[in-house]
């Protein structure tokens, strides 16, 4: 798997995102994990995350999975990589079973025909279960039932924004983190800034 996991944006060091993709790599941008923000909010986040990639070297452009159901599998083909932004976990989680791309991507992933990168809820819905972010993101914002399951891609959860006070949302992440230190769920903590770089059997924190 090649995958750049990001507590917040690019992070500090989003030269490990470049180096995992071949040169000017297509790359999808999914931001449904703010699609329960006003139309005009996410078209302005959108593009912000676009700009960021670009700045990049890298091609990138929007993929909105509420508009893909019936090809996404052919869409996803056509990308280098996909970038996920951060949002709500339960609004994205949501979004890949509507679109199927909770079926599809794990699979990618696994045989690396696909760079998965993003950050926040990005990289937490790869976790076994997103229980425990209910303390964070608000469930009430998912349009239908909730689903629980992570996509499973990764055998631990993430947990960003930790010791991050320009974040607004540290101090709840904190109380993930407790959570998970009590029962006993395995997890990677990351401040804002920092990224689990993962290449085949090489990971790090950078």
């Amino acid at each position: 798997m090649k995958l750049y996991l990001s507590s917040f944006r690019l992070g500090d060091h989003p030269e490990h995102l470049v180096g995992l993709l071949p040169p000017g790599a297509r790359v999808a941008v999914v931001c449904n994990s703010i699609d329960a923000e006003a139309r005009e909010v996410r078209r302005e986040k959108v593009a912000d995350e676009i700009t960021w990639l670009t700045g990049l070297g890298l091609d990138a452009e929007e993929l909105d999975l509420r508009e893909v159901a019936d090809d996404l599998g052919a869409r996803l083909s056509a990308y280098d990589g996909i970038w996920v932004r951060g949002g709500n976990v339960f609004v994205l989680r949501v979004a890949m079973a509507r679109s199927g791309a909770d079926q599809i991507l794990p699979d990618l992933i696994r045989t690396e025909e696909l760079v998965y990168a993003g950050y926040s809820a990005g990289p937490c819905v790869l976790a076994p279960s997103l229980r425990g972010l209910e303390l964070c993101d608000d469930t009430t914002a998912v349009d239908g039932e909730v689903v629980w399951d992570g996509l499973g891609v990764l055998d631990h959860a993430i947990v960003p924004h930790l010791d991050s006070p320009g974040h607004p949302e540290t101090d709840l992440l904190a109380k993930v983190a407790e959570l998970y230190d009590r029962t006993g769920v395995p997890h990677v903590k990351l401040t804002d800034g920092q990224a689990l770089v993962i290449d085949g059997d090489r990971r790090e924190l950078v």
